[in-house]
């Protein structure tokens, strides 16, 4: 038997590739397929089943497009119901694939129909589970995404059962293999592996500690942020069916000169997106774009932060178009309607209009502060880590927030605006979102966080309320 982990950091999201004599199944399959039917080609293996550990909210599946590409049927656990063919599969049902077998065990809890899948070796033994989302290293699912009509406080209960007498019973050499990885919103905390053991878990995982099944439902509710916003759509899409990922390409892949590209920027229902590294968008963009680097978590803060009932021009570094779209139709943005052909330079030396954001260093910021009455530090950090440290004075704005034009309500042009983040990426694309409302008396501190931390000069505070 052949394992393989197909690992996408900016989604921290794990699929897998099996095989046995030959044939093959593909795990939670991302919407871009190409790596799945490279691999089962170099290893001459046939690919025999697609299974679904559940609806994924963080991204688009891949299910329909590889299904068609290989004839093999999409698998889901009991109690799914979908728009389009499937084999559903009964609890305990077994699917064999080569000398090996794969057993469904349904685990309801992060979602109604979510579902592990147990490999079995050519001798019987349990040799690897995987998981989706019922069980992380270190964590658990949110129970609050479900697909079902419960409340997270009665899908938290289910998931406490399941993980008794499903998971937990299984011997401690077999290894855990779960659906997403450190960074992930689909749980609260997760660990630093992408990977573990039965045993591991039972040992560290705060979730399989004995405890009564109301202290479970407390620790795995409590402290939860409210999911992003696209975490819905992409559950729908999962769900409802999707066009094919070819479809998208070839529009978002339409190469447009400058005059083109302008005249489609002059709709109100356009988007222009700039995909290039933070440090060449603030050296010049174009006015109004949004920046979202594709060296960071684009996909995340893509799904999170642009609209999806809008169309989206691109702006990229030549060569990354294709990335861009594919990285886009990830988390279920099909209206993607080309890209500027020879990217900013071109847009430049047509002598177009161009937009610039100001870098400034941490100790510029310090020697700024005490002789400046009108300067405001905007933080765009997540709210515990505002509590857990910030300059004093500063103005918590989440990325998150910042969709809403609602959020900016305390800001003007009389106010000397610093914007930071933990490291950087953050703040360049809310600069990129101030912006475009209007708001250009703004600096972003280079380096954000790690950076002012230890400067001289800079009172720190805590919200130790928070944080407690």
């Amino acid at each position: 038997m052949f394992i393989k982990q197909l690992y996408t950091g900016c989604l921290s999201e794990a699929a897998y590739y099996i095989d046995s004599d030959g044939e093959a199944a593909i795990i939670d399959p991302l919407r871009d397929i190409d790596a799945y039917l490279q691999l089962a080609k170099e290893r001459n293996a046939t690919i025999k089943y697609i299974f679904e550990t559940h609806f994924h909210a963080d991204f688009v599946s891949g299910h329909l497009d590889l299904s068609k590409a290989t004839g093999a049927p999409i698998v889901y656990g009991p109690r799914t119901a979908t728009n389009f063919p499937i084999h559903l599969a009964k609890d305990g049902e077994t699917f064999r694939l080569g000398g090996s077998t794969i057993e469904v065990l349904h685990t309801p809890g992060h979602t109604i129909e979510s579902t592990c899948y147990l490999v079995r070796s050519a001798d019987g033994e349990p040799h690897a589970i995987f998981t989706g989302d019922t069980l992380f290293v270190g964590d658990v699912g949110r129970p609050d995404l479900s697909s079902g009509n419960l409340n997270k406080e009665e899908l938290a209960g289910l998931l406490y059962d399941s993980l008794r007498s499903k998971i937990m019973p299984l011997p401690d050499n077999v290894i855990v293999y779960p659906a997403h990885g450190p960074g992930s919103s689909c749980g609260k905390n997760l660990g630093p592996n992408t990977y573990s053991t039965i045993a591991d878990e039972k040992e560290g995982n705060y979730a399989l500690k004995e405890q009564t099944k109301e202290e479970f439902i407390k620790a795995v509710t409590d402290g939860l942020d409210a999911p992003p916003t696209y975490f819905q759509i992409n559950a729908r899409i999962n769900k409802e069916g999707y066009e094919s990922l070819d479809e998208v390409l070839k529009l978002g892949l339409t190469s447009l000169d400058v005059p083109a590209f302008q005249q489609l920027t002059k709709d109100d229902n356009t988007i222009v997106l700039d995909t290039r590294k933070a440090d060449l968008f603030t050296q010049g963009f174009i006015p109004g774009s949004i920046s979202i680097g594709l060296d960071g978590r684009f996909a995340e803060w893509a799904g999170s932060l642009l609209p999806f009932d809008k169309s989206i021009l691109l702006v990229t570094t030549p060569g990354e178009e294709k990335e861009s779209v594919v990285r886009l139709a990830r988390v279920g943005f099909s209206k993607i309607i080309g890209y500027l052909e020879g990217g900013f330079d071109a847009w430049q030396q047509a002598g177009k209009p161009i937009d610039m954001i100001i870098d400034v260093e941490a100790d510029e910021l310090a020697m700024d502060i005490p002789f400046d009455d009108n300067l405001l530090v905007v933080d765009v950090r997540r709210e515990a880590e505002f509590a857990d440290g910030h300059i004093k004075g500063a103005l918590n704005l989440p990325l998150n927030d910042l969709i809403d034009p609602g959020s900016m309500a305390n800001l003007d042009e009389h106010y000397n605006i610093y914007v930071h983040c933990g490291g950087g990426y953050r703040s360049i694309i809310a600069a990129s979102l101030l912006k475009r409302q209007g708001i250009h008396n703004l600096r972003n501190v280079a380096g954000g966080w790690s950076k002012i931390k230890d400067q001289k000069g800079i009172e720190i505070e805590k919200e130790n309320s928070v944080l407690n």
